[in-house]
This record gives structure tokens, sequence and C-alpha cells, in this order.
């Protein structure tokens, strides 16, 4: 542990000595400098303007992760832990960021909130991604409520899926192989194929892009044993926009995902003939009208959800959710950004009956930037919620900026209040509801500083302190917690480009958590890449990732591991790409879930095609 954070700042003394060599800047690093973040505010900022430490993951590296699923790349980013993603394919994957649970995170798809009101934690299955069909995601850790409502305590998962941009049509397909194998059972059979296709078409005003994809896995167990459990994930998307004019344009879009997936039993942990099927159609619908200085936006979607499960207690569960957002944002002489909108969210679930919520949620957000260097950001949200009445929540985020001959840095502080309502599985559901719960209040404090002294180097960290009032738990049944509970940590992010096509970057997490109640969370987790640009054609890099000891149910104690992971690809030609993952690349053997089973070495290879 130590080793890892003395090597951390042997980086940042390593950046030191070479910056005065280095001041030759490419357009990609000026491109980097340059970044612009949205999800903090819902505007085009630069990042030295936003008051947050946004991760922003772009078409290049979601390209240069293929063969892995999202969780995966989720999973390398400072201060979260997805917890299931190196275990059996379709083992439950739990999103762990600030001590906080799956329920305190919100996932939005082109702008539009998704989840399963079904679901015991009523979170979005994140399994159903494709990494194939995705443009662009960023993650805004911390509350974000006033801009994106329930849920949005502790992180905001924001994924743009893709568009066509250019003129003409191309026909995209990525394929891929590779072994699924434990530790202990390293045969190198290859048992995990994962296809997709993708069809992009644009003529003057008018864009369809069309896209399929598939993955099967097998040769794994789930819980630790000899019965191979198969995974199937089957995927596609229909997305047609239309220009009706400079000011005004539509998009359509349509998807569906099905998952279906053996599983073994967990009370008690044992090898057996479970299985489950996960099926979800989204239709959705968004327009934007721009004017001078301003724009309006409505975005619509219709989700529908059906889950049964075939085990020793069979049950089933059908769900659908309607979302409306409707705002208006406004640009004042590039100073004041403005954003004035209300958001409707209808969930129905069948249990034993129907049950609904329903949430009516004005809102309204501001972003100031200054000429001087003072940025703030605030907002309010009042959260009309069917079940709870009105509940006011609210965020005030400013910002420092000091302007340097090759960078800036950046002082941030942010105070945000958030609002969870019990869900309708926690309140109706089939285990342990009880209609009597009290929603969840959220107070989250941040502080930080980052330093960009040029285009080739940032470094930042920060400091978080998150308040609970009311944390739901299970204990036989769903139940408050009288007392408040605290969360605290740090998160410390680094990037360096020391020579031309090298690139370094590391994060490192510290979360301190009450006992009992951050289970599988690491107090320490360490992610750290090198890269390395051979030509324009070829592209390698090496992951390190540690994570620390962390309490799971029982309190049983799960030893700290490191893992190991390589990548590399070669674009043959325009149309023709090749790459290989060795992943876990020194078999560690490592608990992720106590008596279920992790993955061992494993190896991928795959090509891309475009026409």
């Amino acid at each position: 542990m130590k080793k890892s954070v003395f090597g951390l700042l042997v980086l940042v003394g390593f950046h030191t000595q070479l910056k005065a060599q280095q001041q030759e800047k490419d357009s990609m690093a000026l491109q980097q400098l340059n970044e612009v973040v949205v999800s903090d505010s819902r505007f085009e900022l630069k990042r030295e303007n936003s008051g947050k430490t946004v991760i922003k993951i772009d078409a290049k590296e979601l390209a240069a992760n293929q063969g892995r699923s999202v969780t995966e790349l989720i999973n390398t980013k400072s201060g979260i832990e997805v917890n299931g993603t190196r275990s059996f394919a379709g083992q439950n994957q739990s999103v762990f960021a600030r001590g906080g649970n799956n329920r305190q995170v919100l996932v939005i798809i082109d702008g539009i909130q998704v989840s399963d009101p079904s679901g015991v934690n009523a979170e979005y299955d994140l399994r159903l991604l494709n990494i194939n069909q995705i443009e662009s995601i960023e993650i805004l850790k911390g509350a974000a409520s006033t801009l994106y409502g329930n849920s949005a305590a502790t992180v905001v998962i924001n994924i743009t899926t893709k568009n066509p941009k250019n003129e003409g049509i191309s026909f995209d397909v990525a394929s891929s192989m590779g072994t699924n194998q434990s530790q202990d059972d390293q045969n190198y059979n290859l048992s995990d194929f994962a296809n997709t296709v993708t069809l992009q078409a644009k003529h003057n005003k008018l864009s369809v892009l069309l896209s399929g994809g598939h993955q099967f896995t097998n040769g794994l167990s789930a819980a630790i044993g000899t019965e191979e459990d198969a995974f199937s994930r089957l995927d596609g998307n229909l997305k047609v926009g239309y220009q009706f004019s400079e000011n005004f344009e539509v998009t359509a879009s349509a998807f569906y995902n099905k998952l279906n997936s053996d599983f073994d039993n967990g009370f008690p942990v044992e090898d057996a003939d479970f299985s489950f099927i996960s099926e979800q159609s989204r239709f959705g619908l968004s327009s934007k009208y721009s004017y001078d200085n301003g724009s309006l936006h409505l975005n619509t979607a219709f989700n529908q959800i059906t889950r049964s499960f075939q085990s020793s207690f069979p049950s089933a569960f059908d769900s659908e959710s309607i979302v409306l957002d409707v705002f208006n944002k406004y640009n004042f002489d590039d100073s004041f950004y403005t954003i004035v909108g209300v958001n409707i969210i209808d969930n129905t679930t069948l249990f034993s009956e129907e049950q609904n919520t329903t949430t009516i949620d004005p809102y309204a957000n501001v972003v100031f930037v200054s000429d001087f260097g003072l940025n703030i950001n605030a907002g309010g949200r009042l959260n009309n919620h069917s079940e709870y009445g009105n509940n006011f929540i609210y965020n005030f985020n400013p910002s420092y900026t000091i302007k340097t001959s090759g960078g800036y840095v950046k002082f941030l502080g942010s105070y945000a209040t958030s609002f969870i309502a019990p869900n309708l599985s926690q309140l109706f559901g089939a285990f342990g509801p009880n209609p009597d719960l009290e929603p969840e209040e959220n107070t989250t404090i941040e502080g930080g500083v980052e330093y960009r002294p040029s285009d080739r180097f940032r470094i930042s960290a920060l400091y978080f302190d998150r308040k609970e009032d009311n944390r739901i738990v299970f204990n036989s049944q769903y139940e408050n917690l009288t007392e408040t509970t605290n969360f605290n940590g740090v998160e410390v992010e680094l990037q360096a480009q020391p020579i031309e096509g090298f690139s370094v970057t590391a994060n490192y997490t510290y979360t301190d958590g009450e006992d009992g109640l951050a289970f599988r969370v690491p107090e320490s987790k360490i992610n750290a890449m090198i890269a390395y640009d051979f030509s324009e054609k070829t592209y390698a890099n090496l992951a390190y990732q540690y994570v620390s000891d962390r309490t799971d149910l029982g309190d049983i104690n799960l030893e700290s591991f490191s893992l190991v992971n390589f990548y590399i690809k070669h674009q043959l030609t325009k149309q023709v790409g090749f790459f290989l993952t060795l992943d876990n690349l020194f078999n560690e053997d490592y608990v992720e879930v106590t008596n279920f089973t992790t993955r061992g070495r494993n190896f991928r290879f795959g090509m891309n095609l475009t026409f």
C-alpha cells in the first residue's frame, strides 16, 4: 500500500523534471486542455470553469477498451467500486460511491433517467450496456439531485449513445472471442463471444442509426463449484433524427435489451439449476428548439421491464416508467447560464397488486463564470412525491480559478442536499416491505484543488464528507436507521504525458465508512495505467488495480488484491483493426464476493470492420 502511494509521488516528481523539456503542444493535447464537461451544469463549460472534478470518458478511451464491459471501465475511475465486475458475467453488479449503494446512483442515457421500479434498489441494470454502442460517458460524483432528482446522491453516470456523424452510409462490425475461466481452471477454452453490427446513414437533414449486439458467455460457475452457468445478452437500438430547420431538431429512439442467465443458490450458497430472464424496451423522443442565446428542450421516454426468476422461490415482476423532462437553457452574455425546467417521473410495478408513485419536480440552476476567476454553480429543486409530499433540495458549488502561463489552478467547494424516496419494492414488494419507511436525506460537503500547469499534466485532490439521515437497511424487513451515518474520504486523480505518445493516468480513493454499513467497499483503492502509441496504427496500455481489505456480509474479512491487465490494438487498414486483451495477467487468486467465483487470467481477441 505504501509503495503504491509512493509511486504516485514519484510520478509527480517525474513530471517536474520533464516539464521544461515538453513545451510543444500537439492538437490532441490542446483539445484536452480545452476539454468541456456537461453533467455538472448541463451546459458545455470548460473544465477550468467547472466546480467539480468530472470524469470524462470519450470515444477514444471507449475504443481502447473494446472487449470489456462498461462496468469494468467505470470500475477504473476514482471514487467508484463496481462490485461483481470481476466475477461470473451474470453476477449482480453493485455500484458503491462515497459509502453509498446502488439506490443512490443515477444512470442517465441520452438525457433521460433510467431505472427499474421493480428492483430491490430500483437501479438500472448496467449489465445491459454494450460498450460498442456508446459515444461517451461522464461521471459526476457527489450530490446532483438539484439537476437530476431522486437517487442522484453519490454519483451520476451520464451516457450518450452513438449518433451518425458523417454524410453518407457506414457499416461497422465489432467481433471478439475469449476465455472465461477461474484462477484454478486455466483451460483456455474459448467460451466468451460477442458481436455488434451498426449501420449509420446521414443525408441532408435526416440521420438513421441501427445497431444490434449479442454476447454469450459460459465456462464459469456463479458459486464456487463445478457446474457451468451460461450468460446471454441481446441488445438493439434504432435512432432516427431530423433537422427540421436551423433552429429545430427531433430524435426518436427505440432500445431493446434482453438478459438470460443461469445463477446459483445464495442461501445457502451452492450450485443450483436456477435462471432468470430480464427484458427491457424503451422508446424515447427528444427535441431541441434553439433561439438567440438559448434553447428549449423536451426529453421523454417510456420504459417497460419484465423479469422472471426460476428458482426454489420463483417470482416475476412487471414494471413501467414514464419520464418527461422539459427545460429551457439561457445564456446571459457568456457569464450567466440559467436552466429552468420540470421533471416528471411515473413508476408502476405489479407485485401482488399494482403499485405506483409519481414525482413532479420543478427545478432551476444558474452558473456564473466571471472574468476574474470566480465561478458559481447553484440551484434548487422542489421534489413533489405522491407518497411523501414536498421536499426542497439545493446545491451551492463555488470555485476559483487562477490562470497560469500554460494552464490554471482551481480551488473548488460544494454543499449539496439530496432526497431519496423509498422505492416501490421496499414499500410494497415481496421481500420485507415496509409501507412506513421514511425517505433518506443526504448532505454532501466537498473541497478540493485541481492543478493543470500545461496541456500535458493534470492532478486533482478532493475531500468529501457525506451524512445520511434515515438510511434504509434490511433486517428481516426494510427499516430506517434512527442515527445519522457518516462517510468521508479523499479522491486523487493524475494525468500526465511526459513525452509524445506516452501517457500515465492514476487515481487513489480513500473511503472511511461506518462499521457494518460499507459492505464490500475498500478503504483504499488505486488504479494506474501507462499507455503508448507506437505509431498512428498501434496502441498499447498496461493497467494496475489495487483493492484493499473489505468486509463482506457476516463480518467476513476479504483480503486485499492486485490485478494487472494488458491491452494492445493495431489498425491494419482504415477498414480493418485488431485488438488483444489479457486480464489478471498474473492469475491473482482473490475473493470478490464470499463463496462466489472470480475470474482468473483470461484473454480476448477481436476485430473491427468499417465500410
